[in-house]
């Protein structure tokens, strides 16, 4: 397990190229993770369309393409349990090469399910790069440069929002669907590219003690009040990014906004604002706490959700601007809380974020899904407002 007695060097994320100063690490980072999890909420911008292609519901299609959650949340779990015996580059680079088999065959499903199971797939594969990135940055950088790291990777996490929404959107009302999944699985393959040249093999940092049992290291960190704590604030704002950003895009097609496929991707710009912003989370953080960085987080964010039920479109643009601002400044906070306040097993207190982080996404998709469907988009956008307020009440626990 991590040995957090021994030094660790600052600023060490032990990069083939040794960056010239912190810019360009962060870069590699960031770009790190926009090629992870471009996918992920890459098809909510075809959303329609999708539902179109298969004749459902837009709760059974939101579902289904929401679904990569459900693969992200098993997968963090799994490989937090096994973090200690994998090495980070073999891991990451293998994942991103097995990503770009669903993400190709997702061009030709036939039928809801095959569509839903090749995403599972998907989440399987990112959540492996993802939660290996993560605990590699959270061995390799001193506490001091954490914040920065989780911060550049968040980033990037934004940036694969914004881009790739404006890709999808892009590429499926000029070339097709099909197309569409074809150009995200050769992204996926240069995120394999970009780890193999950059990232050299480092062996999982291991403590002199005997390792606890992955099982009797989870149960530890559910016993820390402020982990269960941060966990369940990853919950939260997975669940509350989910339920905005999913449904929108129905609200955004039909009167009174009536947008088209491009003009939908375009309205995703909105995400442009976060990639600045996110890169301030880990300072922000480190100089007055994680506490009052999530509370004034989720305050941004909520202050958005009653601009999105106004029907106009400069409102509903800038209630989605701040809702994205705050939620993904919130997760930087709490993914850098998480990886500071764990003491030791940091890959097993990394998954378990990400699995709760993700299981939130997959609850917000059913249970918003169904709000919406039966009652419309206010009903839905109450829902996000109550996992916002369940966020900043967890958040009392996150003492420094």
């Amino acid at each position: 397990m991590t040995d957090l007695s021994a030094p660790i060097k600052p600023a060490a994320m032990t990069m083939e190229a040794q960056a010239p100063g912190l810019a360009l690490r962060s870069l590699v980072i960031g770009l790190t993770a926009f090629l992870t999890v471009v996918d992920l909420f890459a098809t909510q911008a075809i959303l329609p369309s999708l539902t179109r292609h298969y004749d459902v519901t837009p709760a059974a299609m939101s579902f289904a393409v929401n679904a990569s959650t459900f693969g992200m949340a098993a997968a963090s779990l799994v490989i937090g349990f096994l973090s200690p015996h994998i090495d980070r580059r073999t891991g990451i680079l293998l994942s991103l090469m097995l990503l770009a088999l669903p993400t190709g065959l997702l061009a030709i499903a036939p039928n809801l399910a095959v569509f839903t199971a090749l995403r599972v797939a998907q989440g399987l594969c990112m959540a492996s790069a993802f939660a290996l990135t993560l605990a590699h940055l959270g061995e390799q950088c001193s506490a001091m440069d954490a914040g920065g790291a989780f911060a550049a990777y968040i980033t990037g996490n934004v940036a694969s929002n914004l881009v790739g929404r404006l890709i999808s959107a892009a590429i499926a009302d000029g070339l097709g669907l099909a197309w569409n999944f074809y150009l995200f699985a050769a992204l996926n393959l240069a995120g394999a590219v970009l780890v193999y040249f950059t990232i050299r093999r480092v062996p999982p940092m291991h403590a002199a003690a005997p390792a606890a049992s992955p099982l009797a290291a989870t149960m530890a960190h559910w016993r820390n009040p402020r982990l269960r704590a941060a966990f369940g604030i990853g919950f939260c704002i997975l669940f509350a990014f989910i339920g905005t950003f999913t449904f929108v895009n129905f609200v955004l097609v039909r009167p009174p906004l009536s947008l088209g496929m491009m003009d939908l991707g375009l309205v995703y710009l909105v995400f442009l604002p976060s990639v600045v912003t996110t890169l301030l989370a880990g300072r922000v953080a480190s100089r007055i706490g994680a506490r009052p960085t999530i509370w004034g987080s989720l305050a941004v964010a909520g202050i958005g959700l009653p601009l999105m039920l106004t029907g106009r479109l400069p409102e509903v643009l800038t209630g989605m601007v701040l809702v994205a601002v705050g939620t993904f400044f919130a997760q930087a906070a709490a993914t850098g809380f998480v990886g500071q306040t764990a003491t030791e097993h940091r890959g097993v207190a990394s998954g378990t974020y990400l699995a709760c982080y993700f299981c939130g996404g997959l609850v917000g998709t059913a249970v918003l899904g169904r709000l919406f469907d039966a009652f419309g988009w206010h009903a839905c956008m109450t829902g996000v407002g109550i996992a916002l307020a369940a966020a900043g009440l967890l958040a009392l626990k996150l003492k420094r």
